[in-house]
C-alpha cells in the first residue's frame, strides 16, 4: 500500500471515530435532541425555515426517515410548520423559540466541548484543521450527503 492509499485509510478510520463520537455526545448535550436532530434544526435556522422534502432531498435521507424527525421535532415543540406566503399548499418548517433557544445551547455547548479537546493546539495547527475541513466538505457536488 502506497502512502496516499494509506492516509484515505486512516482518514476513513478517524472520521468513523469522529462520526460516533459526534452521535454519542449528541445525546449527553440534550437528551432529547439527537445528532440528526441537531443538524435538521441547524438546516431550519441558516436556511428560515424549508419544506420537509427539501431536508430529504438535501440530506439524501428517505422521506419517510425526515417524516419521523419532524413529527418528533414537533412533538417537542422545536418546530412548527407555517403556510408558504407565495403557495398556500406547501407547508414550510420554522424553529419555535424553544427550537431556537435549545440549538443555541446545544451549539454552545457542542463548541465548548471542541475547544476544550482542541485547547492544546497550536493556532496555526487549528487554522491549517479547519481550513483542511472547509476544502473537504466543499468537494465535489452531490459527493456526500452531510
Amino acid at each position: 500500500m502506497d502512502a496516499a492509499e494509506s492516509a484515505v485509510e486512516t482518514i476513513q478510520h478517524e472520521m468513523t471515530i469522529f462520526a460516533r463520537r459526534a452521535r454519542a455526545s449528541a445525546g449527553r448535550m440534550h437528551p432529547e435532541l439527537s445528532l440528526v436532530s441537531y443538524t435538521l434544526l441547524g438546516h431550519l435556522e441558516e436556511r428560515d425555515g424549508c419544506r420537509a422534502t427539501d431536508l430529504a432531498a438535501h440530506y439524501a435521507l428517505d422521506k419517510s426517515t425526515v417524516s419521523r424527525q419532524v413529527a418528533a421535532l414537533e412533538r417537542a415543540a422545536l418546530i412548527e410548520r407555517r403556510l408558504d406566503p407565495e403557495d398556500h399548499r406547501v407547508q414550510v418548517l420554522h424553529l419555535t423559540e424553544a427550537g431556537r433557544e435549545i440549538l443555541a445551547q446545544v451549539t454552545r455547548s457542542r463548541r465548548a466541548a471542541f475547544r476544550e479537546r482542541l485547547a492544546e493546539w497550536p493556532e496555526e495547527d487549528l487554522v491549517r484543521f479547519a481550513a483542511y475541513l472547509e476544502r473537504y466538505n466543499a468537494g465535489p457536488a452531490g459527493a456526500d450527503a452531510e
